[in-house]
């Protein structure tokens, strides 16, 4: 399936790691020790990228220091966005975690952390500047 004009499978220049809040954005939701977070694509050319380098292993990895009991990945293909669903994170959850954020809302910020290798080609269809890269 086609989601963008540039098909990310028959890319062929070289890649750079760019931070996933440069390819998406994400929202952040809780129920008691599950917390809940949408990565959604800034433009569809990124879906298939996103589909391939965003799976439950790579954010599990992410979240090691909240130690998820599990994390599951529902795909949203005709929104171009995906919902993570990481369990036992929040520390108990709201009613009895002592952290500050109980609510786990920062916890989209951690998962946009991510570096994800986009090829030149994409490179224009970035959000924010270069200038943000180290």
């Amino acid at each position: 399936m086609q989601t963008g004009k540039i098909m990310t499978d028959k890319l062929t220049s070289s890649a750079q790691p760019v931070a996933l809040h440069r390819l998406a954005h994400g929202r952040t939701g809780d129920k008691g020790n599950r917390s809940n977070i949408s990565v959604i694509a800034w433009h569809p050319v990124f879906w298939d990228l996103l589909l391939r380098e965003l799976t439950e292993e790579r954010v599990a990895a992410q979240f090691a220091l909240r130690r998820p009991g599990r994390v599951k990945r529902y795909v949203l293909p005709n929104l171009h966005a995906m919902n993570f669903v990481l369990d036992d994170v929040l520390d108990g959850g709201v009613n009895d975690a002592l952290n500050l954020d109980s609510h786990g809302k920062a916890l989209s910020f951690l998962l946009l952390d991510i570096e994800i290798d986009v090829p030149h080609e994409l490179r224009v269809f970035l959000a924010g500047s270069d200038d943000e890269q180290p």
